[in-house]
């Protein structure tokens, strides 16, 4: 599955579970990140080592941004 696939059915998910568009919107934002980073890759192909790259190249980011990104 891509990750673009993937987004749209966590989307999906967390709409039916009652989420805010505010955060709808913020996890939008991260995923469009994530997804451009790793050129729409298909899940399977990502590891550990990968998303800790993704994490590392965001490095100068306040730690609020930082968390932000980490728990999405």
């Amino acid at each position: 599955m891509l990750l673009s696939n993937a987004w749209k059915t966590y989307d999906a998910d967390k709409r039916i579970e009652g989420f805010s568009s505010y955060t709808l919107k913020a996890y939008g934002v991260q995923a469009k990140l994530l997804i451009s980073y790793f050129e729409d890759a298909n899940i399977k192909t990502l590891t550990t080592e990968k998303l800790k790259e993704y994490l590392s190249n965001a490095g100068n980011l306040k730690p609020s941004s930082m968390a932000h990104r980490i728990r999405f």
